[in-house]
């Protein structure tokens, strides 16, 4: 587990961290034969991590066709989904069918807290019945905790690259202007702002046409 979250903590891509998350899950609790992350964006984009994971994904589009199943119970509503026997569970009556058929009878589904456009769940899947106990629950939930910390910090850091990005295109207008009209850095910014609030325009947005049209 420390050297997990050592792991977490470097800089790797979310392909990365989740591979180790979930090949984790399949060491340290027993009764796992395949795990995934799940992630939902808006509009019910939905990708599979890590990306090699066939089976895993497909077992993701499916609960995504029938708009139900653990992995998304999990990822939107509750905190821990448990499947003791898809052969016996009702409550998913066009999912659980679907497991069976494709030998898996057990599922374990831990929601991850992740950004507020992006429901996430960590999913354990088994091909025998009645796998889990508490301690799977333990582990599991320590492991989506480290999966939720992964991803918030890829969000953050998207966000600050993001941030850096229309900093710069502002100071690019800036420097236009300045040159253009012969105006120091202040009255400069002051042009962009009232330009911005006459245009209803946001200012990144503006910047970005006075780059794209200088000539």
């Amino acid at each position: 587990m420390a050297e997990l979250a050592r792991s977490v903590a470097a800089p790797r891509s979310l392909d990365e961290v989740f591979a180790g998350v979930t090949a984790a899950a399949e060491e340290l609790i027993g009764g796992v034969d395949a795990a995934g992350v799940l992630l939902i964006g808006t509009g019910g984009a939905f990708e599979t991590l890590p990306t090699d994971r066939g089976f895993t994904h497909r077992l993701h589009a499916l609960q995504m066709e029938f708009d139900e199943g653990p992995c998304v119970e999990a990822a939107l509503d509750e905190i821990v989904v448990r499947t003791d026997d898809f052969r016996e569970e009702k409550r998913w009556p066009q999912y659980a069918p679907a497991c069976v058929e494709m030998g898996v009878l057990s599922g374990l589904s831990f929601k991850l807290y992740t950004a507020d456009r992006t429901a996430g769940a960590l999913n354990l899947f088994g091909y025998q019945p009645h796998v889990w106990n508490s301690e799977a629950e333990t582990i599991g939930s320590v492991l989506a905790a480290h999966a939720a910390a992964a991803v918030l910090a890829s969000r953050h850091g998207e966000q600050l690259q993001a941030a850096l990005a229309s900093r710069d295109r502002i100071g690019q207008a800036k420097g236009i202007i300045m040159e253009r009209f012969k105006v120091d850095d202040v009255q400069a910014f002051e042009m962009l702002r009232r330009l911005s609030q006459d245009s209803n325009t946001k200012l990144v947005d503006l910047a970005k046409q006075i780059i794209d049209t200088r000539d």
